[in-house]
Protein backbone atom coordinates (compact mmCIF):
# COMPACT_ATOMS: atom_id res chain seq x y z
CA UNK A 1 0.00 0.00 0.00
CA UNK A 2 1.36 3.24 -0.80
CA UNK A 3 0.39 6.16 1.64
CA UNK A 4 0.77 9.76 2.05
CA UNK A 5 1.13 11.26 5.50
CA UNK A 6 1.31 15.19 5.79
CA UNK A 7 2.86 15.64 9.27
CA UNK A 8 4.75 18.76 10.79
CA UNK A 9 6.47 16.56 13.54
CA UNK A 10 9.11 15.14 12.60
CA UNK A 11 8.90 12.48 15.82
CA UNK A 12 5.33 11.40 14.09
CA UNK A 13 6.53 11.26 10.61
CA UNK A 14 9.36 8.79 11.76
CA UNK A 15 6.99 6.57 13.72
CA UNK A 16 4.49 6.36 11.40
CA UNK A 17 6.96 5.92 8.26
CA UNK A 18 8.91 3.21 9.69
CA UNK A 19 5.88 1.50 11.21
CA UNK A 20 4.21 1.49 7.66
CA UNK A 21 7.63 -0.20 6.48
CA UNK A 22 7.66 -3.30 8.65
CA UNK A 23 4.28 -3.72 7.54
CA UNK A 24 5.31 -3.33 3.70
CA UNK A 25 3.54 -0.24 3.17
CA UNK A 26 5.15 2.40 1.61
CA UNK A 27 5.10 6.22 3.10
CA UNK A 28 5.87 9.60 1.23
CA UNK A 29 5.85 12.05 3.65
CA UNK A 30 5.50 16.07 3.32
CA UNK A 31 6.22 18.78 6.73
CA UNK A 32 3.44 20.67 5.70
CA UNK A 33 0.09 21.60 3.65
CA UNK A 34 1.27 22.98 0.48
CA UNK A 35 3.28 20.68 -0.63
CA UNK A 36 1.32 17.50 0.81
CA UNK A 37 -1.30 19.23 -1.41
CA UNK A 38 1.06 19.02 -4.39
CA UNK A 39 2.12 15.55 -3.73
CA UNK A 40 -1.46 14.61 -3.31
CA UNK A 41 -2.76 16.21 -6.56
CA UNK A 42 0.33 14.64 -8.66
CA UNK A 43 0.74 10.84 -7.31
CA UNK A 44 -1.50 8.50 -6.54
CA UNK A 45 -1.92 6.95 -3.05
CA UNK A 46 -3.84 4.14 -1.46
CA UNK A 47 -5.25 5.92 1.75
CA UNK A 48 -3.58 9.89 2.82
CA UNK A 49 -2.92 10.58 6.54
CA UNK A 50 -3.11 13.70 7.06
CA UNK A 51 -2.18 16.04 10.54
CA UNK A 52 -5.63 18.82 10.87
CA UNK A 53 -2.65 21.55 12.19
CA UNK A 54 0.09 22.76 9.61
CA UNK A 55 2.43 25.31 9.05
CA UNK A 56 2.53 27.59 5.91
CA UNK A 57 -1.40 28.36 6.29
CA UNK A 58 -3.04 25.18 5.00
CA UNK A 59 -4.11 22.73 7.32
CA UNK A 60 -5.18 19.25 7.00
CA UNK A 61 -9.07 19.94 6.44
CA UNK A 62 -8.26 22.55 4.17
CA UNK A 63 -6.01 20.13 1.72
CA UNK A 64 -8.76 17.93 2.16
CA UNK A 65 -11.78 19.76 0.98
CA UNK A 66 -9.72 20.77 -1.63
CA UNK A 67 -9.00 17.26 -2.82
CA UNK A 68 -12.58 16.80 -2.41
CA UNK A 69 -13.80 19.71 -4.81
CA UNK A 70 -11.13 18.12 -7.62
CA UNK A 71 -12.79 14.45 -7.49
CA UNK A 72 -10.34 12.74 -5.35
CA UNK A 73 -11.86 9.75 -3.55
CA UNK A 74 -8.91 8.37 -1.92
CA UNK A 75 -9.50 7.83 2.00
CA UNK A 76 -8.04 10.05 4.13
CA UNK A 77 -7.33 9.65 7.63
CA UNK A 78 -6.78 12.52 10.16
CA UNK A 79 -4.27 12.31 12.78
CA UNK A 80 -4.31 15.28 15.14
CA UNK A 81 -3.77 16.80 18.50
CA UNK A 82 -6.60 18.36 17.97
CA UNK A 83 -9.35 15.96 19.92
CA UNK A 84 -12.30 18.10 20.71
CA UNK A 85 -15.79 16.96 19.04
CA UNK A 86 -15.68 20.24 16.53
CA UNK A 87 -12.03 19.50 15.61
CA UNK A 88 -13.13 15.82 14.81
CA UNK A 89 -16.38 16.89 13.28
CA UNK A 90 -14.63 19.43 11.03
CA UNK A 91 -11.95 17.02 9.80
CA UNK A 92 -15.09 14.80 8.88
CA UNK A 93 -17.45 17.32 7.44
CA UNK A 94 -14.29 18.24 5.23
CA UNK A 95 -14.73 14.67 3.48
CA UNK A 96 -12.32 12.69 6.10
CA UNK A 97 -13.04 9.19 6.65
CA UNK A 98 -11.36 8.25 10.12
CA UNK A 99 -9.95 10.74 13.01
CA UNK A 100 -7.69 9.86 15.47
CA UNK A 101 -6.05 11.72 18.23
CA UNK A 102 -2.37 11.90 19.51
CA UNK A 103 -1.22 10.71 21.28
CA UNK A 104 -2.12 7.07 19.75
CA UNK A 105 -1.45 3.78 19.36
CA UNK A 106 0.75 2.37 16.19
CA UNK A 107 -1.25 -0.84 16.06
CA UNK A 108 -4.29 0.75 15.97
CA UNK A 109 -3.58 3.38 13.30
CA UNK A 110 -1.91 0.80 11.08
CA UNK A 111 -5.48 -1.32 11.04
CA UNK A 112 -7.50 1.45 10.58
CA UNK A 113 -5.13 2.71 7.57
CA UNK A 114 -5.56 -1.23 6.18
CA UNK A 115 -8.98 -1.12 6.87
CA UNK A 116 -9.49 2.02 5.17
CA UNK A 117 -7.88 0.49 2.28
CA UNK A 118 -9.97 -2.49 2.18
CA UNK A 119 -12.94 -0.75 2.11
CA UNK A 120 -11.58 1.43 -1.14
CA UNK A 121 -10.44 -1.85 -3.04
CA UNK A 122 -14.37 -2.97 -2.40
CA UNK A 123 -15.78 -0.34 -3.52
CA UNK A 124 -13.50 0.05 -6.42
Amino acid sequence: MRILLIEDDEDVARLVTTGMAESSHSVVHANNGIDGLALAETQAFDVMIFDRQLPQGMDGANILETLRSHAVNTPVLFLSGMGGLNDWMKGLDAGGDDYIVKPFVFAELRKRVEALHQRALAGA
